[in-house]
């Protein structure tokens, strides 16, 4: 009887293994097919994915867009860090020169000597003089002068060797100027610069609001120079950081507009490589300019030339279709393939066109009501503010490394670079959510040892310090792309300009936390907001080799793992070798072969048995 069963084992063993094989085969084949089928649902939801693909994904037209971004981020870099270089400290003296009356041929040191009280290590007050005395100068040396006063008639600097902001405008004793008050000044104009440009630049388009941009960096970045006041330095520094904050939201969405897969990611983040090109030129000019005037009109003046900016930027040819300028966008996409030596497919061309229904007008409002935008919305300005903040603590404790403010600048940017490009391969490897939670975990981690770390131990305290900026610095990177990938075309520099605005916040309020003596709330703050935007983290969708969508309703669909219809939809679109038609047709003859023949088997199997 066993010899039977093993007999009868050994008989239908084979056939039953060949019918799994071909059964696994079946379905691999129609897993397959879902696949492909599900990409070509992809690149049509997304007709600018399958347009730019006939213009040329990275031709010689996206390449020069590309590099026309990089002068004005570099000049953003200087305008934005000038003022490092222009409060170097100074020695202020009282201005004591009336003694030169009774005594003409005193030296400087003799001067100070006899008309400047000492503190009790020896050397001279800055903010007191002595009362002037009608003696003769035989007296005053005889007897000394006893009664102080403070500075009547300005102060002094004898042993400055260049020209800056605080003997310019005497920013010492009463006049000194707070450090954390300059930088507010600046944090504040990003903060409202960002939501202005982010509006104008989804509302007039990216064009336009990158033009506004390049016209700030003029008026208030090389017009600094001819400022005749301490308050009208503020006032140019609050108007050239907005017009900083409006280049960067503008021309990051332009680029990513123009640019599909992989290529987007890269532009995003060269463009930011040039920001440490700016930060070199900076440091090399500071260098070899004594005057701070002369710093803001040499570095100032390369933002002339950008005026041709005028007649050879391009607009967004996604955002001219979300605003029903179809016309507008084929002539642009036309000079984009013409100049890459490229053709369109007129039937392709004719395609490219949106219904009224589609037109629809979007408002900061709609981040409140749109299920999908809300949800996207909170986590990343959780992140963005997270990210300013720590990285703020962090460079305001880089501050104790190194007196020299040249090295304090230039190394720490240079080191910038590398977190740069490795996000390039982060990104390739592992995708935009893995990526951001890894780099981010880090720098947070980094950030909040440093806080609690022993100050004698300096050698430690400064790797995490500068590991956990490089850490930041990545996630920065990894943020940005994924922000302009998780943002609707209609949206996008407004969603762009809210996440920026929390940053600038989280700058003003480590700056306020850092004045203060308590330690806790630094921590504390650190601790809580990491853990909140790590959880926030996962609630957003990946976006790595997905194309942008547009309009708003669209983007309700990422909620359920469906590609948006980003423009209005056409039966008949193809790609490669197969269509939709045709994918969907092969599906439902497999599977309707591959029931007949699961059912057919499974009888003949019973009938076997049967007459065994």
């Amino acid at each position: 009887m066993a010899e039977e069963t093993n007999s009868k084992a050994s008989q239908t063993s084979p056939r039953k293994l060949s019918h799994d094989t071909s059964k696994r085969s079946h379905f691999w084949v129609l897993e397959m097919l879902l696949q492909r089928l599900s990409s070509l649902d992809t690149k049509q939801d997304d007709k600018f994915a399958h347009i730019l693909n006939a213009v040329g994904e990275f031709g010689t037209f996206q390449r020069r867009l590309v590099a026309l971004t990089f002068i004005p981020i570099s000049l953003s870099a200087f305008f934005s860090f000038v003022d490092y270089f222009v409060f170097t400290a100074q020695k202020p003296y009282c201005n004591t020169s009336w003694i030169l009356a009774v005594g003409p041929n005193l030296s400087m040191a003799e001067q100070l000597n006899l008309t400047l009280p000492r503190e009790p290590n020896g050397s001279f007050l800055t903010c007191l003089m002595y009362l002037p005395v009608t003696w003769s100068l035989d007296s005053i040396i005889h007897f000394g002068l006893n009664d102080t006063v403070s500075c009547q008639d300005g102060w002094i600097y004898p042993y400055a060797q260049e020209r800056s902001l605080i003997n310019e405008f005497d920013l010492v004793c009463d006049k000194k100027s707070n450090w954390d008050i300059v930088q507010t000044i600046f944090w504040s104009g990003i903060l409202i610069g960002s939501i202005i440009f982010g509006f104008i630049s989804d509302k007039l388009g990216r064009y336009p609001s990158i033009l506004l941009s390049l016209l700030g960096l003029i008026i208030f970045g090389f017009g600094t120079a001819f400022v005749r006041s301490f308050h009208q330095y503020l006032f140019f520094r609050f108007g050239v950081s907005q017009a900083v904050i409006g280049y960067l939201i503008s021309s990051v969405s332009l680029a990513s507009e123009w640019l599909v897969g992989k290529h987007r990611a890269h532009a995003i983040i060269l463009e930011n490589c040039f920001f440490t090109v700016g930060i070199i030129f900076l440091t090399a000019l500071a260098y070899s300019l004594p005057h701070w005037r002369l710093l803001f009109l040499v570095g100032g003046a390369p933002v002339f030339p950008l005026i041709f900016y005028i007649w050879i930027l391009p607009e967004s040819p996604r955002w001219l279709m979300m605003k029903g300028k179809v016309e507008e966008a084929k002539k642009v996409l036309c000079y984009a393939a013409y100049v890459n030596k490229k053709t369109i497919p007129i039937s392709l061309l004719d395609k490219l066109h949106i219904s009224s229904k589609n037109v629809t007008e979007a408002s900061v409002l709609d981040f409140c009501s749109n299920s999908y935008l809300r949800k996207v919305v909170l986590a990343m300005l959780c992140v963005w503010f997270t990210v300013a903040y720590n990285y703020s603590l962090l460079n305001f404790q880089r501050k104790d490394f190194s007196t020299n403010i040249y090295f304090m600048m230039l190394i720490p940017s240079i080191m910038n670079v590398p977190a740069w490009l490795g996000c390039i391969f982060l990104l390739e490897q592992i995708g935009r959510k893995k990526s951001l939670v890894l780099t981010f975990f880090q720098g947070c981690l980094l950030c909040l040892v440093s806080l609690f770390m022993y100050p004698e131990w300096k050698s430690i305290f400064t790797l995490l310090v500068i590991f956990g900026e490089f850490s930041l610095i990545a996630s920065f990177a990894v943020l940005l792309v994924y922000s302009v990938e998780l943002l609707p075309t209609v949206l996008r520099t407004t969603g762009l300009g809210l996440v920026t605005l929390v940053s600038a916040a989280g700058v003003i309020m480590s700056l306020m936390l850092i004045s203060q003596d308590e330690s806790f709330l630094p921590s504390f703050l650190c601790c809580f907001s990491a853990t909140l935007a790590l959880l926030l983290c996962f609630l957003l969708p990946e976006t790595q080799n997905q194309p942008l969508f547009d309009s708003l309703p669209s983007s309700e669909h990422l909620t359920t793992k469906k590609r948006p219809p980003s423009l209005e939809k056409t039966d008949d679109v193809t790609d490669g070798y197969i269509t939709k038609e045709t994918a969907t047709n092969t599906i439902l003859n497999a599977t309707k072969e591959n029931f007949n023949s699961d059912s057919f088997s499974s009888t003949r199997h019973t009938y076997e048995d049967i007459d065994s």
